[in-house]
């Protein structure tokens, strides 16, 4: 026999909260709750299994498409492991592109933050790189071509040096506009 459930019962039994349970059957991740003769939610074992299925598909941070797929699998027993593992898969070479940029994002972050110290750690905001860097006009066209160009060259220094205080700043702003 199957337990008859609250909301508030599934969401503390699959590390939840309520809100994300409507969410979820607003989009079609869960079934439509079954109602009570006083009109509240009534859960099953069945939509906990589900509920907490769907949290671990999260937790592992699969886009609400790829969940939406592996809930499918998960109710239907009959189809072939592959598709799961080709779903995971996806999901991993996302998660490796991720970490790539990340890890270059750390790369230009370093840069940025030696690049500060070498020449102005010492002063005020005002003669800060990292300010005038992130203060200067980034064109929305080509924001990693032309940010050499955008960034004001500091009195005394050189085309080479100007592009090479910037290329973090490039670095950056390419990985966050993707």
């Amino acid at each position: 026999m199957s337990s008859q459930l609250t909301i508030g019962a599934l969401a503390s039994g699959a590390h939840t909260n309520v809100p994300t349970i409507r969410y979820y059957e607003e989009i079609g991740l869960l079934p439509p709750a079954a109602r009570w003769a006083n009109g509240h939610r009534c859960y099953s074992d069945a939509d906990m299994s589900r509920l907490r299925f769907i949290k671990r598909c999260r937790d592992f941070g699969f886009p609400i498409d790829q969940v939406r797929e592996l809930v499918q699998l998960f109710e239907d027993g009959d189809r072939a492991c592959i598709e799961a593992r080709n779903v995971a898969r996806a999901h991993l070479c996302t998660v490796r592109e991720k970490l790539a940029e990340l890890r270059q994002l750390e790369r230009s972050l370093a840069a940025f933050a030696a690049r500060c110290d070498d020449a102005c750690s010492a002063g005020t905001t005002s003669d800060c790189l990292i300010i005038e860097d992130l203060s200067a006009a980034m064109p929305a066209a080509s924001p990693a071509a032309s940010a050499a160009a955008t960034v004001p060259r500091r009195r005394g220094t050189t085309g080479a040096e100007a592009n090479s205080r910037t290329a973090g700043l490039r670095d950056f702003v390419a990985i966050r506009r993707r």
